[in-house]
C-alpha cells in the first residue's frame, strides 16, 4: 500500500508539472501533421506559449468573465495588467515583443504609435520617456522585466489597429500562412488575430490557430468555434470578426 501510495504521488506531481502549452493541448485534425517552422524562432516560441489549466475561463483586466468567453479554446498563461490597455493590437505586440525581450533582441523592439512616433525599447529601458512627441531623459537605465512591461503599457496606451498594420507585411498566398502571421484591419475599432500554429495535410491545405485580445482588455484566448480550435481560409470564421479570416487581412513581421 505504502508503494502503490508513493507510485501515485509520484504519478500526481509528473502530470501537475507537465508541459501545457499551444502544442500539447492541441492535438492536429485528422490528416494534418504541424508545419515545419525552420528557422522561424518566433513561431516556435507561440507553440510553445503556456497555457492556463483546461477550463479557465477568459477573464477582463478587472476579474469579470470575458463577454468573448463562449469562444475560449484555451487561456494564454501571461498577465494584462490592471488597466483596460491590452486589447487587441494590443496583445500581438505583447506576444512579438515577449519573443523578442526572452531572445535579448532588446533592438528589434519598436512599435509606431498612431501618430507615428517610433517607440523603441531601447530608449525606453535607457531611461527615456516620452513627452509631448519626443524622447526626454528622465530615469537611469532598467532592462528589467517590470520595467519592459511599463514600456508595453506605453505602447499600448499610443498604438493599435492603425499604426500596427502600417508595420507589417502582405502575405500573399495562402500557402505561403504561417505561425506568427497577423490577420488585421486597421481602424476606430479595428481588430486583429494571431495565428498561434499551423496544421498542413498532405495536399498542402492549411488550417490553424488563432488567438485574440478583445475590448475591454482581457486574457488572450485561443479560440474555438463549435468546439473545433482550427481554423480554415474555406469557411468564413464563425466568431466576432470572423470576416477578417481572409487572405486580403493577412500580413506578418518583417523579420
Amino acid at each position: 500500500m505504502k508503494i502503490a501510495g508513493i507510485f501515485l504521488i509520484l504519478f500526481c506531481y509528473t502530470a501537475f508539472n507537465s508541459a501545457d502549452n499551444v502544442l500539447t493541448r492541441f492535438k492536429t485534425p485528422g490528416g494534418y501533421q504541424r508545419a515545419a517552422n525552420t528557422g522561424n524562432g518566433f513561431a516556435e516560441y507561440l507553440r510553445h506559449l503556456q497555457l492556463k489549466p483546461t477550463g479557465t475561463p477568459t477573464k477582463t483586466y478587472q476579474g469579470n468573465i470575458a463577454g468573448t468567453n463562449e469562444y475560449t479554446a484555451a487561456v494564454i498563461d501571461m498577465s494584462i495588467g490592471k488597466q483596460d490597455l491590452q486589447q487587441c493590437a494590443d496583445a500581438v505586440m505583447r506576444l512579438r515583443a515577449e519573443y523578442l525581450y526572452h531572445e535579448k533582441k532588446y533592438n528589434k523592439i519598436a512599435f509606431n504609435f498612431t501618430s507615428g512616433f517610433k517607440c523603441d525599447y531601447i530608449h525606453y529601458a535607457k531611461g527615456y520617456r516620452y513627452v509631448k512627441g519626443k524622447w526626454v531623459l528622465k530615469s537611469g537605465e532598467n532592462f528589467t522585466y517590470t520595467g519592459f512591461l511599463n514600456y508595453m503599457n506605453l505602447v499600448f496606451a499610443y498604438a493599435g489597429t492603425l499604426s500596427l498594420e502600417k508595420e507589417l507585411i502582405k502575405v500573399e498566398k495562402i500557402a505561403d500562412l504561417q505561425t506568427g502571421d497577423v490577420f488585421i484591419h486597421g481602424g476606430s475599432p479595428g481588430h486583429c488575430f494571431i495565428i498561434m500554429d499551423v496544421a498542413e495535410n498532405a495536399v498542402h491545405q492549411k488550417r490553424f490557430l488563432l488567438a485574440q485580445s478583445f475590448m475591454p482588455a482581457q486574457d488572450i484566448q485561443v479560440l474555438q468555434q463549435g468546439g473545433d480550435a482550427w481554423f480554415s481560409l474555406t469557411t468564413q470564421a464563425n466568431i466576432p470578426y470572423g470576416e477578417l479570416v481572409n487572405l486580403k487581412y493577412l500580413l506578418r513581421f518583417k523579420d
